[in-house]
Parts: structure tokens; C-alpha cells; sequence
């Protein structure tokens, strides 16, 4: 699946450990307020590819984004206003053409549509955590690290982090 004329961009977002890790028991492992505001910021008024699992680990749907949930449960029932779907493909091809969408986790979804997008937008928080779902690597040989802002830690971040932005070479 040649991802150029489907869209502008594929734009995968998300904040990991050093070690990769995403989250542990479908949450996330820490508190960052800054990540909160980076990725609302990011991706509000954008379309946001998710899992099931992701999905359901959020309180409600996120205001002013439009949901795309990929499951295999056929009688999945969503929130009105979320789109459901059955695989990644379907879930891009749900997505306007010519805007930038967000593929917000989880880790199955990061490995099955690395290799297709287009941008990385990371929070790399410095510190290694127990997890059970893991960001995949990003091979330097085909990202270039093009955005990094390092943020420490303070009396509302526990970790020091770092934004991070890469692009396909």
C-alpha cells in the first residue's frame, strides 16, 4: 500500500521510555502534563488512528479530534462520532485525503504502520520502566532526527523528557 497519494502525511505520535516502552496494564506510566499539551496541541481538529485498547483506556472520547478505532470485534459498538474499522488500511482509507493523521498507539498498530509514515513525533521520557507494550525502534538509517527540545524534570514531571521529531529519509 503506497501511502503518497493517499494522503499528505502519516504521522505516528506517541511518548516512550528509553527502553521503548509505551505502557503497562493498557496505561500509560507516567504523568507528564507537558506530553498532554504537545499531543492535544498536535493532533485536535486532525483524525487519530487508534486500537480497540487504546480507545478504551481513555475516560471518553478526545474532544475535537475524530476517532478511528481499528478491532476485530465485528459488533464493536462506538461512541457516536468515532469510525470503526478492521484493519490499518481501512483505517487510512477512512481518513480525508491531503491532511496530516495521527496514529496514536497501540503498540501492534506503531509496528504494523511504521514502515508506512511518513513522520515520528516522540516524547522521550528519560527513564527505563517495566511495560508490556513497547514502541518500535527507529532505525536511523531511515529517520532523520529533525526537532529535539529537552524539558526536566520539575515539580509536575517526575522524568526528564525530550520532544523529539523525525522525518523519513
Amino acid at each position: 500500500l503506497s501511502t503518497s497519494n493517499l494522503f499528505s502525511m502519516l504521522t505516528l505520535i506517541a511518548a516512550t521510555s528509553t527502553n521503548n516502552a509505551l505502557g503497562k496494564d493498557n496505561q500509560l506510566v507516567w504523568h507528564l502534563p507537558d506530553d498532554f499539551k504537545r499531543f492535544k496541541a498536535l493532533t485536535s481538529e486532525h483524525y487519530i488512528i487508534m486500537g480497540r485498547k487504546t480507545f478504551e483506556s481513555f475516560p471518553k472520547p478526545l474532544p475535537n479530534r475524530t476517532h478511528v478505532i481499528i478491532t476485530r470485534q465485528s459488533d464493536y459498538l462506538a461512541p457516536e462520532g468515532c469510525i470503526v474499522v478492521s484493519s490499518l488500511d481501512e483505517a487510512i482509507e477512512a481518513c480525508p485525503k491531503n491532511e496530516e493523521i495521527f496514529i496514536i498507539g497501540g503498540g501492534e498498530i506503531y509496528k504494523q504502520s511504521i514502515d508506512m509514515a511518513d513522520k515520528v513525533e516522540l516524547t522521550r521520557v528519560h527513564t527505563s520502566v517495566e511495560a508490556d507494550t513497547f514502541f518500535p525502534e527507529i532505525n536511523p538509517e531511515k529517520w532523520e532526527l529533525v526537532f529535539e527540545e529537552l524539558h526536566p524534570k520539575d515539580e509536575k514531571h517526575a522524568f526528564d523528557f525530550t520532544f523529539q521529531t523525525y522525518l523519513k529519509k
